[in-house]
């Protein structure tokens, strides 16, 4: 989007990036979150482990292994896409100059 032939580039508010910040603490709270439900899912097979009953302790400890791996890729894996919600500039098609256009009745003689 450019404005007054300055060749300024301007951007939209909607299409800006979230800040590198933001960005840092989104992916740091996800995997704070991912580690809570591992450690509760540790603990889940510990009291399986006590009460005997062996085979359920395996759903539980399975998500305690791979929940990990799974964190860590999130909290890895750079930023998020870019926000392409809410209103977008309209752009409209331009023809050069002196190029025919296939629009708009023309004057054959």
């Amino acid at each position: 989007m450019v404005h007054g032939g300055h060749g300024q580039q301007v951007h939209l508010v909607t299409q800006a990036r979230r800040p590198l910040s933001e960005d840092i603490r989104y992916r740091q709270h996800r995997y704070l979150l991912m580690m809570g439900i591992r450690t509760i899912c540790f603990a889940i097979a510990i009291v399986l482990f006590v009460a005997h009953m062996k085979w359920l302790i395996l759903i539980p400890a399975v998500g305690a292994i791979i929940i990990p791996y799974i964190a860590v890729i999130f909290a890895n894996g750079g930023r998020e896409p870019d926000n392409q919600r809410g209103f977008l500039e309209h752009r409209p098609k331009r023809t050069a100059v002196g190029a025919p256009s296939d629009s708009g009745p023309e004057d054959k003689r």
